[in-house]
């Protein structure tokens, strides 16, 4: 390879963080590429290799009802920033001339960056036509309403301006029919590429374990949310069962918590003071799936990112589905028949349930786990592969 292929990488986030985390485990396997990541959501605490050259757009958010988009700067016109990220957008892509473009999610998601996406999508086609425009998409989406025209314009645009489909999910576990019912339709070629999902060694998770001071036969526990956008109150469960369990037996269990960084800061003092002795209370490592490795027990919300970090890791697992769509309880259910996973209901966050739920959790051994984990080096190959890189 003499030169260097240019891929252009639109990803969007408007709630939580978990589609710049799977970015970027993606990103660290793109070293072939010279890389253009355009994010266009509030910052976040995501660290993305020092080999990619990163723009920001003005900044779009959901508002609080979830009903539309927002500036991210306070006072700031929405359509004035709508219209500069439309030219810049562009202008990125005349200037850079990617031999590749990645637009994360849409058109499965997102569709309230039509304004900006269609305009970019029709100038590719039109004046970029040797530059390949890829999908990259989860495993499951979310349910909608309009179904049948959402699915009917999804592949509309698929058809029209993608060259290929890449669905980051194991088909032994699910399929991405499951929620989506138009795929005969879709004519251009689609790959499923494995789960995306950031691994630890197991001599990393020991020397964590050591370095926490644990002794030989005590267990940790690592409980974490998200990004904090929600999932306060299996935070708070978890600490009182924790104590509960503590209070049974000594010191013979820890207790690791990250609350997420989207966390209000009235809900983390508040966990601050519910933490007792053996109980570590912070908002966020980038060392996330260390903490996995070294940890006998996790529990936590279902987003793609954790639950398929926590897999990696062969982790047992309790799992609290964020109740608003079926997203992360359809996963949960469908791993649970591959690995001891187990889904936690509203009923079960009564701390002294909680703590018989983990008292039986923390019997279940560590495993090797039986499932397509390479999805970011798998897409990495298959984007050099569609790039037509010797």
């Amino acid at each position: 390879m003499n030169k260097r292929k240019k891929i252009f990488i639109y990803c969007q986030h408007v709630l939580g963080i978990g589609h710049l985390a799977r970015m970027a485990a993606l990103l660290k396997e793109l070293q072939a590429f010279e890389v253009t990541l355009v994010l266009g959501g509030p910052k976040a605490e995501v660290v993305f290799p020092e080999h990619i050259d990163i723009v920001q757009l003005p900044g779009l958010q959901m508002d609080a009802e979830f009903s539309g988009l927002q500036p991210v700067d306070v006072g700031a016109s929405l359509a004035v920033i709508k219209e500069k990220r439309k030219k810049i957008l562009v202008g990125l892509v005349d200037s850079l001339q990617p031999d590749l473009l990645l637009i994360e999610l849409f058109p499965f998601g997102r569709c309230g960056f039509r304004f900006e996406l269609d305009p970019l999508l029709s100038h590719v086609h039109e004046h970029l036509p040797d530059c390949r425009v890829v999908c990259s998409v989860r495993d499951i989406l979310v349910e909608r309403d309009n179904r049948i025209k959402f699915e009917q314009r999804a592949v509309e645009r698929l058809n029209r301006f993608f060259d290929l489909l890449l669905i980051h999910a194991d088909p032994k576990i699910i399929t991405f029919d499951q929620t989506f019912s138009r795929m005969e339709d879709i004519k251009i070629p689609v790959q499923y590429t494995g789960y995306i999902a950031e691994k630890s060694e197991h001599e990393i998770g020991v020397w964590l374990r050591r370095s926490q001071g644990l002794e030989p036969g005590e267990q940790l526990v690592v409980v974490s949310a998200g990004s904090g956008s929600v999932g306060n109150r299996l935070l708070e469960s978890a600490l009182a069962a924790y104590a509960i369990q503590v209070r049974k037996h000594g010191q013979k269990l820890r207790l690791q918590l990250f609350s997420g960084p989207y966390l209000k800061n009235e809900d983390f003092s508040r966990l601050l003071k519910l933490a007792g002795p053996g109980a570590v209370v912070e908002r966020f490592t980038d060392r996330f799936s260390d903490w996995l490795a070294a940890a006998d027990l996790s529990i936590s919300m279902g987003g793609y990112n954790t639950t398929m970090n926590v897999v990696a890791a062969g982790c047992p697992a309790l799992i609290f589905p964020f109740s608003q769509n079926r997203e992360q309880r359809l996963r949960a259910e469908c791993l649970s028949a591959q690995v001891p996973v187990e889904i936690l209901e509203e009923h079960d966050l009564l701390p002294e349930r909680l703590g018989k739920k983990m008292e039986m959790m923390l019997q279940v051994k560590k495993y090797s786990p039986q499932v397509s984990l390479n999805g970011a080096e798998e897409t990495s190959r298959l984007l050099a592969q569609e790039a037509n890189y010797e």
